[in-house]
């Protein structure tokens, strides 16, 4: 570890601190957390924190459900301009329509949405149990956002109607990936698995060996035989393949899928975070009571 690495946990430990950290985190990041994971592994961990601070190395919608889950504990996001630009596709005025057009419909967001569209679903999802959530509903007709390739991927695992909310809410970085991409890599790496995150294409989704969450892929290439892996998502998923299989070889399936705002953070920044305790992430109260139901409705179906 670097100097900068090690202050900071020092200033951690003073703090009596915690930094959780998504998968999509720099190497260097991911070095300093005490714990790294996809969506539905933060959401776990972060409804069990048993510390006053948290230092948030993720998106924005992903400090808010921690801030949810803990509104005893400051919440910190080291840059506050890290957002989620698909979760900001799902506005709340086009929910509301939406469940008026569809008062039939359950309401299923991806974790991947703001707090105070949370606040009017009936129970959340991530990439990892979607098709579980949706299948635990008595309704027949479910409505379901931001990403319409995650409907779409549920919509090919369940017999219920799946409306997307938005038409076309999306994820920029899986929006690279093209199918021309996979065929070829899997030219070059005849050998290789192909796994997938379900917010690509369908097109590209028809391509994958396995189509899996990043906590998935991870758990997927620590059980399989297989030395390659192309790996169909944001590119430090493979930074964090390496970290913890290092004699696996994860192939990313283009260089270029970066998530811009999840690079804000940078080491400097989250020693300010610490020493200053900034920028602190708080949710309204009566949005956030409302959203803690579907949260924990989602968390109840996962343990």
């Amino acid at each position: 570890m670097n100097q900068l690495q090690k202050e900071i946990i020092k200033l951690k430990e003073d703090k009596n601190a915690i930094i959780l950290a998504h998968n999509y985190q720099k190497k260097e990041i991911q070095e300093i957390a005490d714990f790294s994971g996809d969506s539905l592994e933060l959401c776990i961990e972060a409804s069990k924190i048993h510390k006053p601070i948290v230092v948030f190395c993720g998106v924005d919608f992903m400090a808010e459900t921690a801030n949810i889950l803990n509104p005893d504990k400051k919440i910190l996001i080291p840059d506050k301009e890290a957002e989620c630009p698909m979760a900001h596709m799902l506005t709340l005025k086009e929910l509301k329509k939406a469940k008026r057009e569809h008062p039939d419909a359950a309401v299923v967001l991806y974790v991947n949405t703001l707090a105070e569209a949370k606040a009017e679903a009936d129970i959340l999802c991530t990439s990892a149990n979607a098709v579980q959530v949706v299948e635990s509903l008595k309704e027949d007709k479910i409505l379901f956002g931001p990403d319409k390739n995650l409907a779409w991927y549920v919509s090919q695992h369940t017999d219920k109607e799946i409306i997307p909310v938005p038409e076309d809410g999306h994820c920029y970085v899986h929006k690279m990936f093209t199918t021309e991409q996979v065929k070829k890599l899997k030219k070059e790496h005849p050998n290789a698995e192909v796994l997938i995150h379900p917010e690509c294409d369908p097109e590209v989704q028809k391509l994958a060996d396995r189509i899996l969450s990043t906590g998935g892929m991870l758990r997927r290439v620590g059980e399989s035989p297989n030395q390659d892996f192309i790996i169909g998502t944001e590119v430090d998923m493979t930074t964090r393949i390496k970290m913890e299989f290092p004699d696996k070889n994860p192939i990313p399936l283009f260089k270029e899928a970066i998530c811009e705002p999840m690079k804000l953070h940078t080491l400097p920044k989250v020693k300010k975070s610490l020493l200053n305790e900034e920028y602190v992430v708080k949710v309204p109260y009566n949005i956030a009571k409302r959203a803690r139901k579907a949260v924990e409705r989602m968390l109840e179906l996962s343990a």
